[in-house]
């Protein structure tokens, strides 16, 4: 039986919860105080069998708290594991590349994913992204600027982009 740690901090943006797998890996986060609105987006394939509350991820504490402080590319390096079809898996790395200050359009991003004419797999990509932050679908908007949706509130998504723009 795998075990996974999760804990909740203060930013500057309301509370943000991580759950992380043994090794580091991040399996869900988002900004929530309640741990049990990460859980069902855990990929079956990574679902951990036993959930504990600790007070510090570690590397993951440090980054989340280093990245609401204004250090953008804290959480670049940290590991993420979720599961999905093949698309999906890829449009979730490259999302990982889309840099702090340069959102993108869904168009721009199914574009980088490799199938220009898949917008709404990749919008969907971003809604179903479990490890928000760390895979950062707040970074693709609408075309003309609009927010677009997002899972943690447009109110989080607006405070994320004027963040990172600064």
């Amino acid at each position: 039986m795998s075990i996974a740690h999760w804990s909740t901090m203060d930013t500057k943006v309301g509370p943000f919860t991580a759950v992380v797998a043994t090794d580091g890996a991040v399996l869900a986060s988002g900004w929530t105080g309640d741990v049990a609105e990460l859980t069902p987006l855990i990929s079956p394939a990574v679902a951990p069998g036993e959930l504990r509350e600790k007070r510090d991820l570690g590397p993951v504490s440090k980054a989340v708290r280093a990245y609401h402080a204004g250090t953008l590319d804290a959480v670049d390096g940290i590991e993420v594991r979720q599961r999905s079809g093949e698309f999906r898996q890829h449009a979730w790395e490259v999302l990982r590349t889309v840099r702090a200050g340069e959102p993108v359009t869904y168009a721009d991003y199914a574009a980088l994913a490799g199938r220009p004419s898949a917008v709404r797999a990749a919008a969907t990509a971003c809604a179903q992204n479990a490890a928000a932050l760390f895979v950062p679908c707040h970074r693709v908007v609408r075309t003309g600027g609009g927010m677009g949706g997002f899972r943690w509130g447009v109110d989080v998504k607006r405070w994320l982009l004027t963040h990172e723009a600064a």
